[in-house]
């Protein structure tokens, strides 16, 4: 029963985060005016601002125009509810779980932007590097200094990346491993960088190879740091035992 109430808990924050990801790019206020439909203008009513259903009732259209919304929207409402209810099993109901939610915050904000604008907006980063620094004083890893050699590493390894590629990796993406690398470690920073580039190879040649998108189309890495930073956190110690064991 609880862990449904923090399913819906995390559509509905998930809602937000689209919203948030959306706006503050373009400097916009994550307050006013109320959502509105892009193509026509049409503000949403309540009804059409349930996370999920509203989509599932109107059939993926805008009630004004009959336009087609995006559904990527009801997409990160459910996966961040999932991402929510996933937590407590994972850490169980202790104070790192307030990490886990937090770290999962940023990545669905961050997402949502560097999808539509190629983005990772500095505000963001700004508000989530306070939010971690206070949560790993209060809530330290063991020992209290692995998060700031992560921090450091995840900043210098991505700042080589940067300056070797001539641009092939922003700074936005530079930064972002930094706050990584507080949250996670020095070990599990790595490992994240590590999945980060698999995900990012194996995906991004999926995409090339269905066409979905086209070759020297700039494909935002964000969402891969995503897939592979929450993987690492979740499941990286499991990972890195499974892989000695098969190794000796």
């Amino acid at each position: 029963m609880i862990i449904m109430i923090i399913f819906v808990y995390g559509i509905v924050f998930g809602s937000f985060f689209n919203v948030v990801g959306l706006r503050v790019p373009l400097k916009q206020s994550i307050v006013k005016p109320r959502s509105a439909c892009p193509i026509c203008g049409h503000q949403l009513t309540p009804f059409e601002l349930i996370p999920v259903l509203s989509y599932m009732f109107q059939k993926g259209k805008c009630r004004g125009c009959q336009s087609r919304i995006s559904p990527i929207y009801p997409l990160f409402e459910l996966l961040t509810g999932f991402l929510f209810a996933t937590a407590p099993y994972v850490f169980g109901w202790s104070g790192e779980l307030i990490v886990a939610l937090t770290f999962i915050s940023m990545f669905m904000i961050i997402t949502v932007s560097d999808i539509h604008y190629m983005i990772i907006p500095d505000k963001i980063l700004v508000w989530f590097a306070g939010i971690f620094l206070l949560e790993r004083i209060f809530l330290p890893l063991n020992p209290w200094w692995d998060s700031l050699l992560g921090a450091v590493s995840g900043f210098l390894l991505l700042l080589i990346i940067a300056v070797v590629s001539k641009g092939g990796m922003g700074f936005g993406d530079v930064k972002l491993f930094s706050l990584i690398g507080l949250v996670l470690g020095f070990k599990l920073v790595l490992l994240s960088f590590f999945l980060s580039t698999l995900f990012g190879a194996v995906l991004g040649g999926l995409a090339l190879l269905f066409r979905i998108v086209k070759k020297r189309q700039p494909i935002p890495f964000g969402p891969f740091i995503a897939a592979g930073s929450l993987t690492a956190y979740f499941w990286g110690n499991e990972l890195i035992n499974l892989y000695f064991q098969i190794l000796y």
